[in-house]
């Protein structure tokens, strides 16, 4: 159960992802109606490995036929709440420190966009529970925002995002770039 205004630590599995982390969630993601390529942000009439749908949902082979055609606003929420909830659980799971609610929040939405497996492998998740682990970055802040590649080459929407989850991390923001 998280405590009113969140500045506290507490264990990581005690918290729940914040009405605030929801809000910049949906902000960066965007809401999409109809299929688009996630490469490209281009609208897709057929399935491609990065076909995404309503707030971030990778579209699987075998959903294709069932979103190909589009979904609906209360459709994409249902998504979103399917995917976040084994999301909210990884991070609960990865992270054994105590953490304050923004920090929960911000890892929260970096393991969303990178995902379950990778985040609790990651220099992030080892830094955030010692932060005198030995990775290859001289810092948590160096880490996190190493997250900005994409097939081979950094990605300006990426770097802006690892940004404003850093924000979110270090001081509480919750503000979209």
């Amino acid at each position: 159960m998280s405590n009113d205004d969140g500045s506290q630590r507490q264990s990581a599995s005690s918290w729940s992802f914040s009405d605030a982390g929801m809000t910049l969630l949906k902000s960066a993601e965007a809401l999409f109606l109809q299929p688009y390529d996630d490469q490209t942000e281009r609208p897709t009439s057929v399935w491609v490995p990065g076909a995404t749908i309503g707030y971030g949902h990778l579209i699987a082979k075998t959903e294709w036929d069932k979103y190909s055609g589009g979904i609906t606003a209360d459709d994409a929420a249902t998504l979103l709440a399917q995917d976040l909830a084994p999301t909210v659980t990884a991070v609960q799971n990865a992270i054994t420190a105590a953490v304050t609610q923004n920090e929960f929040d911000a890892m929260v939405i970096l393991t969303f966009n990178i995902g379950a497996t990778a985040f609790a492998s990651s220099s992030v998740a080892k830094l955030v529970n010692d932060p005198s682990a030995s990775t290859q970055y001289p810092s948590l802040e160096g880490a996190w925002k190493a997250w900005d590649i994409s097939q081979g080459k950094v990605m300006a929407g990426l770097a802006n995002r690892r940004q404003c989850e850093w924000n979110v991390y270090a001081n509480g923001i919750y503000q979209h770039w």
